[in-house]
């Protein structure tokens, strides 16, 4: 826990909403705003372009992506907006999604939707899973001659299921499909290669599991696939004019969104050289393991119910607690209240499930609270 910042006085199992920041990098983020406070002319006209580039290299580089492909974005909400609103699609025109897609996402796709005259398809993947191959196909069932543009998660945020994405982005490009990965939760928590997952499109936060400073998000656009996207914010890259001349026009358009605080962009590199440095594999493997028992000793109590099979999730452990009727908001409030725990306790699809997060920073002592408080929580309601 010394690494990180969180108050030690809370379990926290909540990495996966907004990430935690190591000590180190965030003090990297400091030294970069201060950077920017002692001479803003000079640290935004002339600094930045370069030290941008050199960011988005080794980001690029992280991810197997070339860094002409890759540009910084606050989060993947701005992405999703980004394809949902400047990509051709009208009438006649389907986007195919799953039923376990981020609200915001979801929302960003919708509300084009009703401006443009495309449809929305959403298609359940029944839980649990039984295989990568099973889950392809049951989403594919939503796909039809009108579907132009596949959206669909790398790991899902509400029910923290990894997805076979490269399956699916192979089968799209042979249906002549384009397909966007929502990547948000993969990054820093799996190993990613966007060469070999092959989508046209994926973007991800850094801000999560790769522990990076809040608002530092990527969106990937395939190099053949760059000219199908306008920018979703014009500004200085994109005139003649433009202020900032970069490697491509992908970079050039979509990058400079006018005067923000750039810092978190260039925390990027001190996060991923962390990560190297200190989640090592087997670090990363006690995160897994401690997720798998915190669902294992979950699973004991009576009306509690695993989700997944170990192998359809990594540092996010899902439990169905659904037939102990229990009111999500009032048992999020008394974990955190008695026992100090910060878990998310959803509501989806007429079901109550909680999501346990767990980061190099979590302890075996932590799951224990968290299953202990659990117990008693449902032993009061009796």
């Amino acid at each position: 826990m010394s690494d990180f910042l969180l108050d030690p006085d809370v379990v926290f199992l909540n990495h996966g909403s907004f990430g935690a920041c190591p000590r180190s990098v965030f003090e990297e983020y400091q030294s970069w705003q201060l950077k920017l406070e002692r001479q803003p002319v000079q640290f935004l006209q002339r600094e930045l372009p370069e030290l941008l580039a050199d960011a988005r290299r080794q980001l690029a580089q992280y991810l197997g992506a070339r860094s002409h492909e890759v540009v910084f974005v606050p989060n993947p909400t701005f992405a999703a907006n980004t394809i949902a609103r400047c990509l051709s699609l009208g009438t006649g025109d389907e986007v195919l999604i799953s039923d376990q897609e981020y609200g915001a996402c979801r929302f960003a796709f919708q509300f084009a939707a009703q401006q443009k005259g495309f449809q929305v398809v959403e298609q359940s993947i029944p839980l649990p899973v039984e295989s990568d191959e099973a889950i392809v196909e049951a989403f594919w069932q939503g796909v039809t001659k009108k579907t132009k543009l596949i959206f669909i998660s790398h790991i899902t945020s509400t029910t923290a299921l990894t997805l076979p994405v490269a399956q699916i982005c192979r089968r799209a490009r042979e249906a002549g499909i384009l397909t966007m990965i929502d990547g948000a939760h993969a990054p820093g928590q799996v190993d990613v290669n966007l060469g070999e997952i092959g989508a046209d499109f994926y973007t991800a936060t850094c801000h999560k599991w790769m522990c990076a400073p809040k608002g530092s998000g990527i969106f990937y656009a395939r190099e053949d696939r760059q000219d199908l996207v306008e920018p979703l914010v014009v500004g200085w890259g994109w005139g003649k004019d433009k202020t900032f001349h970069r490697e491509n026009e992908f970079v050039e358009h979509h990058e400079w969104l006018g005067t923000h605080d750039p810092s978190a962009y260039l925390t990027v590199p001190a996060a991923i050289a962390w990560h190297k440095q200190h989640f090592t594999a087997g670090v990363r493997q006690r995160s897994c393991d401690l997720a798998r028992l915190a669902v294992d000793l979950a699973s004991q109590i009576d009306g509690v119910h695993r989700v997944h099979a170990d192998r359809f999730f990594r540092q996010m452990g899902l439990i169905d607690i659904t037939s102990l009727q229990a009111d999500p908001v009032e048992l999020k409030k008394h974990l955190y209240d008695a026992y100090k725990i910060e878990v998310p306790v959803i509501r989806w699809q007429n079901r109550t499930l909680i999501r346990v997060s767990t980061h190099a920073y979590t302890s075996r002592e932590d799951i224990q609270t968290f299953t202990f408080a659990l117990q008693e929580a449902f032993n009061q309601r009796k």
